[in-house]
């Protein structure tokens, strides 16, 4: 049984605008992977200063994606998160209704 959730991330700044979309496309990816989730809504915030350095960026890039994910989806799509070069932090928040 799916669930909304929202996710909220900071991709890591690069001067090529191509490898932040690609870092939000393989976010998509591993959110509908074996069809166990499906993203409803990409909110791009854009380039925005960290409250703190985080390996050794000042800025990021932070995107919102609005899902619905099956629960036993969560731990490998943290897992994938947690490994990723490109993203700096990641969110994950049950939406309430």
């Amino acid at each position: 049984m799916r669930r909304a959730y929202e996710l909220g991330f900071i991709v890591r700044l690069d001067p090529n605008e191509e490898v932040i979309n690609d870092a939000i496309s393989q976010v998509q990816t591993w959110v509908e992977a074996d069809e166990l989730g499906q993203v409803t809504k990409i909110d791009r915030w854009g380039r925005r200063k960290l409250a703190y350095e985080i390996d050794k960026q000042r800025d990021g890039y932070y995107v919102f994606m609005y899902a619905d994910i099956d629960p036993q989806n969560l731990p490998e799509l943290e897992r994938n998160l947690k490994l990723s070069n490109t993203i700096l932090r990641y969110l994950i928040v049950l939406e309430e209704k």
